[in-house]
């Protein structure tokens, strides 16, 4: 009878692990915001704050010696086993790491600040990054990632493995490990930060909410493939502003389950611009919604402003995005979307059965290398609806440029290079 009752426990939690495993992701919703209406420039320490130098631990910043340890023992010290306000600083040196969690929730007071001085270097064998990326940030309500410092992740030797999973048809890719990730977390500022040579992608934020990422620069080759400024999925109330990315691909990308979205002068070159995108790969995709792209600068990108989905997979929905005060130089495919993603041209399969409207482009002037500036070609089985293009100037060097519109029959307004293409 014992026996018998074991094997039925043992049954129902296989199949309660197996029913979690397929379970919907529940999506975060915005709570309170903790840094409403305070001066995000200032750093002042907490009365009483303690800091915690990593150097104490152990840490040497000659760049050569293992500081993870170190750096693991003095988060430890910091975030579990404080209990009144207490920073982390990262000192001038640099500090070799390698993969890491930065865990909460913490015991001590929010948010809790971790201050960067010096440069915080990758180890370069792609072995040492089990956990799938480099620093690794999760559970957090109230976080600061402050100080001026550089996060370096030495990627050139491992772009030659990196595999581009959004262009993937199936979920075998397996990417190159993100530099700053950051999960299941809310209230975060990242700030004043720079990153260089990421293996993958600069900053992942996924399944967070009221982010703010402000002042960076992430740079890296405009050779460097896969290498997505920030990227991000599954987080409402994303906040962008005053930022300068030139790499390898996407200056800034979303994917499914994204929305409210407020990115605001952004320096973007070399790139592949601003990319919503790809939707309808994955079943039970969360829809996007509220995205607002306002007063960038796009320079030598292969892409500007680009709205992208698979044809022949999965439904899917993004609403309510405007894209407005835009300056490009130079850009290649200023404004597209592409409903025919990694199918275009002569598209044989079946139609996107992603949803696209309510979609606006407003004051987007400069310069292109594409005759073909505004490129429209949405889903034969849902056409895009609601979208909009009003002034719009772009110059194709002394000849004329071209729009087109498939599937969709935009609003066009104002002053308009190129003409209607309806």
């Amino acid at each position: 009878m014992a026996i018998a009752k074991s094997a039925a426990i043992l049954i129902l939690f296989f199949a309660l692990a197996c029913n979690a495993n397929n379970a919907p992701i529940v999506e975060p919703v915005a709570g309170p915001d903790m840094f409403s209406h305070k001066n995000m420039a200032r750093d002042v320490l907490f009365p009483g704050e303690k800091i915690v130098n990593v150097q104490d631990f152990g840490a040497k910043g000659d760049g050569k010696f293992d500081c993870t340890q170190a750096f693991m023992n003095a988060w430890k010290k910091v975030c579990h086993e404080s209990s009144g306000p207490t920073r982390l600083l990262i000192p001038l040196g640099r500090f070799l790491v390698s993969s890491m969690y930065f865990n909460g929730p913490c015991s001590i007071p929010s948010p809790v600040t971790i201050q960067v001085q010096g440069t915080v270097l990758a180890t370069t064998d792609l072995s040492d990054y089990g956990n799938g990326d480099w620093l690794i940030f999760q559970n957090h309500n109230g976080l600061k990632i402050i100080g001026g410092g550089t996060f370096d992740g030495q990627g050139k030797n491992s772009w030659q493995y990196s595999e581009n999973c959004d262009s993937a048809a199936d979920n075998s890719c397996a990417r190159n490990p993100s530099s700053l990730y950051f999960s299941q977390s809310s209230n975060v500022i990242i700030q004043n930060i720079r990153t260089a040579n990421p293996k993958g992608f600069h900053i992942f934020v996924t399944k967070c909410t009221n982010v703010r990422l402000r002042k960076l620069k992430l740079l890296a080759p405009a050779t460097s493939p896969n290498t997505d400024g920030i990227h991000i999925s599954h987080s409402d109330t994303v906040i962008i502003s005053r930022n300068t990315i030139a790499t390898g691909d996407d200056c800034i990308s979303m994917i499914q389950g994204v929305k409210n979205i407020f990115i605001n002068k952004l320096r973007c070159g070399p790139g592949h611009g601003i990319s919503i995108g790809s939707l309808g790969k994955y079943p039970d995709e969360s829809e996007v919604r509220g995205i607002r792209i306002k007063n960038c600068t796009l320079s030598g990108t292969t892409n500007g402003l680009r709205i992208k989905s698979w044809p022949d997979k999965y439904p899917g929905a993004a609403s309510e995005i405007s894209f407005s005060e835009i300056v490009m130089t130079d850009v290649k495919n200023p404004i597209i979307i592409d409903q025919e993603y990694e199918c275009y041209p002569n598209c044989k399969k079946k139609p996107s059965l992603v949803k696209l409207q309510n979609i606006h482009f407003a004051n987007v002037r400069g310069t292109t290398t594409s005759e073909l500036a505004v490129d429209l070609r949405c889903s034969k089985l849902y056409p895009c609806q609601g979208i909009t293009v009003r002034d719009v100037d772009l110059k194709f060097g002394l000849a004329p440029t071209t729009s087109r519109c498939i599937n969709t029959q935009p609003l066009f307004a104002g002053l308009l290079m190129p003409p209607s293409c309806l």
